[in-house]
């Protein structure tokens, strides 16, 4: 058996955690730069609010009292995920952490009249020791606990947990769920599924085998199997990226290089830290700007350039350097900059550089890579302690408009929550 847990309304939950003035009120989170919804309080959601709406088309309601928004603190929200996860962890003996606010628990092991309570006792502790609600669904397979949970949150009946372990209450379950809400079947697929007649995920399961197999191939059989309850989707490896790009729209636009170079040793320096943490180095480096393609009334330049390596590298200053030396190569006075970024790529494993024999100082890249890792393990701490000089105004909270951005209370001193 497999439960999913997932955390309600996520980042508006987690805003309420230290802001309980927030609770029962319309609240949206809004992505980088307070440019559009990703979040949504139920509250929100009965007023018709969407995902993905442009905040400036809601921005009347905020002024006029009617909703909070709140810019996205992923610091914040990055924390509470990892005390949630933490508990998760300490109950059972095996999770699988699926996004930031869902994880599925691997019940094998615990016995099946056990496994109601360990989920209540679950939804209490994590509501009682982080402040954030969560929905459980209970069910054979990964899918069917994705539906599971869905129904959890959905209905209030279920106090928070659904379990499917019935073939009554699957099939139940699955007459009630359209198909273009089942796990693994996207958009597209739905369209051309409704196209076929098949408006619910029963009437998916419906179809003999061989035609799911004919007409939308393995990965539509294997959802098929998985909706009758036979496990299909195992533990998910993620394979090591091939590339690794970090960029960034800025909140107002830059003409002058020195704040475009400070962004993008920020950006470079991002891309290095992810390299080590995955253990891999890279060999080719890009860096790309972007003018704004919405001003037809200024000018356009959108200008890219890539520099290939000697040796694949993952130090930060090694990184740093080449993508300072590119943007140099590729800026022009003049433009006006809304957007920049650094891509890495020909990326290796860091025990598979191949380091020359000759012309190659291999002190000067141990050196590099100590420096690096010392400032791993102090930024591990507190984010961007230690950084290059050439990062110094480009902290990642500076150049993004975040108006309605909260407090980091769980990791900040300087915004720790204050009594009166």
């Amino acid at each position: 058996m497999y439960a999913l847990v997932d955390c309600n309304n996520f980042f508006v939950s987690c805003e309420r955690v230290f802001q309980p003035q927030l609770e029962g009120k319309a609240v949206v989170v809004l992505s980088n730069n307070d440019g559009c919804v990703v979040a949504r309080s139920n509250e929100s959601k009965a007023m018709g609010i969407k995902m993905c709406t442009p905040f400036y088309q809601v921005r009347h309601l905020v002024e006029r009292g009617e909703l909070i928004a709140c810019s996205s603190n992923y610091t914040l929200y990055g924390d509470l995920s990892a005390r949630v996860m933490s508990i998760l962890s300490d109950t059972v003996p095996k999770i699988e952490i699926y996004s930031i606010d869902e994880a599925f628990l691997v019940l094998d092991g615990i016995a099946p009249e056990n496994i109601p309570r360990l989920c209540r006792d679950l939804i209490y502790k994590i509501r009682k020791w982080v402040g954030i609600p969560v929905s459980i669904g209970v069910a054979p397979t990964k899918t069917l606990a994705k539906i599971a949970s869905h129904f959890a949150k959905t209905y209030k009946g279920y106090n928070g947990l659904c379990m499917m372990e019935t073939e009554e209450k699957r099939i139940k379950a699955l007459s009630l769920t359209p198909v273009r809400e089942v796990w693994g079947i996207g958009r597209r697929l739905s369209v051309r599924m409704e196209s076929m007649g098949i408006r619910t995920a029963l009437d998916f399961t419906a179809r003999p085998a061989d035609w799911v197999k004919k007409h939308f191939m393995l990965h539509g059989e294997r959802t098929w199997l998985e909706l009758q309850g036979h496990v299909c989707v195992e533990e998910e490896r993620p394979d090591k990226r091939k590339s690794i790009c970090t960029s960034r729209s800025f909140a107002e636009m830059i003409t002058d290089e020195g704040q475009l170079s400070a962004q993008v040793s920020d950006f470079a320096a991002k891309c290095a830290q992810k390299l080590r943490k995955e253990h891999t180095a890279a060999s080719q480096i890009s860096v790309f700007l972007h003018t704004n393609r919405f001003r037809e009334d200024l000018g356009q330049y959108c200008p890219m350039r890539s520099m290939r390596l000697p040796v694949a590298v993952s130090s930060t200053q090694e990184i740093v350097s080449a993508a300072i030396s590119l943007l140099h190569d590729i800026y022009r006075p003049g433009f006006l900059y809304k957007k920049a970024g650094v891509i890495v790529d020909d990326i290796v494993d860091e025990d598979s550089v191949q380091i020359p024999i000759f012309g190659y100082d291999l002190s000067v890249r141990q050196k590099n890579d100590r420096i690096s890792h010392i400032m791993d393990a102090i930024n591990g701490r507190e984010k961007n302690l230690v950084r290059l000089a050439t990062q110094r105004d480009a902290l990642y909270a500076d150049g993004i408009r975040s108006d309605y951005r909260s407090r980091r209370y769980s990791t900040s001193l300087d915004d720790i929550i204050e009594i009166h």
